[in-house]
């Protein structure tokens, strides 16, 4: 591998102040990482790229020379083609003959997550970072998003579109589309990282080598799936407000990312509720303290909780009206009205245990699914009732019946929350703390 030497006396001196700036930074605490040493490559950035062979290169050296002039320590930026069928890889090539601080690495497959798993796991650097190659985020945010991985005061470090002082221009879909991706995230997996998909971040390579076995994704929802594990094994997730301007010749098929996305929630939502991921043995591994453990007769807060249960609803009134409309075309409404009601209950009630409520491990579980099961009878009696009452008033289509069961179901919403959280979930009730899975 190829490094440059950064011996200059202005380096030098450049160096020094920042290794003692990093030096004051360290927490008082010895669970927390030690300080990044300055013996070999510190930083290796990854630019994750197919078919770019316009792009990649005005990229490389902008950010070769941003490195050079403002980043005290030995740096690599390493090229991960992703199977590229144009020009990419010769250009890449290129560039790594010209410059001592750029290598390639090719893969004959797609995908970001996979290409940045690839050279993070091989990588000898200190600090693994990446970004995308059309460098929407302003450079100058680089410093401030390493400084703390660097220092030992952070062990992930996210550029945050959404985080206040934050400087975004793109379209008003794109933007929908964010908050509504974050705000899935913060009500399904709990996430309190403000901007899991922005193309600019940085971890720890010690971090990064116990994290990334249990990192299933390849591609786009790489990004979330390592931020979640982070978060629950304890770890300190640092955020940068970032200057960040939309590129209008983007590549990413919205709609299919989108779709890939949602079911990495869905896969990722299993495993942590299934104890799949050993999240406990990472936290040891790791030396972290779990984070915001909550003791009994302590809830979560309400605004907190209403986020999460009214997220929770919106997955399981979509589950629930799919179910209906699939069961409604070879049987009666109230039939299909159980039916779904009956299997979305089941999965809504677990889902509020863990997310909206705090509640981990399997102690309880049957008295909270018996119990839910109880707030689900008062549901169906509102539901069925509507539906009873419809009937006798009028023979309604299928579009007054769908509108009379959603206003139904407003009402049963209502009724749940509140008994979800002063009855079946009540703190007073849980006689020992919640398990961390």
């Amino acid at each position: 591998m190829k490094h440059s030497e950064r011996t200059g006396q202005a380096h030098g001196d450049q160096s020094g102040a920042a290794e003692a700036e990093a030096m004051t930074a360290l927490p008082q605490t010895s669970r927390r990482p030690d300080p990044v040493h300055t013996v070999g490559t510190v930083l290796d950035v990854v630019i994750p790229v197919h078919n770019e062979e316009t792009d990649l290169e005005p990229c490389i050296r902008r950010l070769h020379a941003h490195l050079d002039g403002h980043f005290p320590y030995p740096f690599r930026i390493t090229i991960a083609d992703n199977a590229s069928t144009d020009a990419t890889l010769p250009v890449a090539e290129r560039l790594a003959r010209e410059f001592d601080e750029v290598e390639v690495r090719h893969l004959d497959e797609k995908g970001r997550g996979r290409a940045l798993r690839t050279v993070w796991s091989t990588s000898d650097a200190a600090v693994l970072a990446y970004m995308d190659v059309d460098l929407s985020t302003d450079l100058a945010a680089f410093g401030p998003l390493v400084a703390p991985l660097i220092s030992g005061h952070s062990d992930l470090a996210i550029g945050s579109r959404l985080a206040r002082g934050a400087r975004v221009v793109r379209g008003p879909k794109r933007e929908f589309i964010s908050r509504c991706y974050n705000l899935i995230l913060r009500g399904t997996l709990a996430a309190r990282f403000s901007d899991a998909q922005c193309g600019f971040k940085a971890i720890r390579a010690d971090v990064a080598e116990r994290l990334l076995p249990h990192v299933q994704d390849t591609g786009w929802f790489f990004d979330t799936e390592l931020l979640v594990l982070a978060q629950r094994s304890g770890l300190r997730i640092h955020e940068v407000p970032v200057d960040w301007v939309d590129d209008p010749e983007s590549s990413v098929d919205i709609v299919a990312t989108a779709k890939a996305d949602l079911k990495g929630i869905a896969r990722l939502t299993k495993a942590t509720m299934t104890g799949q991921v050993p999240i406990s043995r990472l936290r040891e591994q790791l030396g972290r303290d779990p984070i915001d453990v909550r003791t009994p007769g302590v809830s979560p807060s309400l605004a907190n909780q209403l986020v999460r249960f009214a997220a929770v609803g919106v997955l399981s009134t979509l589950a629930y009206l799919a179910l209906f409309l699939l069961l409604r075309t070879f049987t009666g409404a109230q039939a299909s009205n159980l039916v779904a009601l009956l299997v979305t209950a089941v999965g809504n009630t677990a889902l509020n245990r863990r997310l909206t409520f705090g509640i981990r491990g399997k102690r309880g579980a049957g008295r909270h699914q018996f119990e839910g099961l109880i707030v689900f009878g008062l549901g169906l009696g509102l539901t069925s009732g509507s539906l009873a009452l419809l009937h006798a008033l009028a023979q309604p289509g299928l579009a007054l019946e769908l509108s009379a069961l959603v206003a139904a179901n407003l009402a049963a919403t209502v009724l749940r929350f509140l008994l979800l959280r002063g009855w079946v979930f009540n703190p007073r009730r849980q006689t020992v703390p919640a398990e961390e899975n």
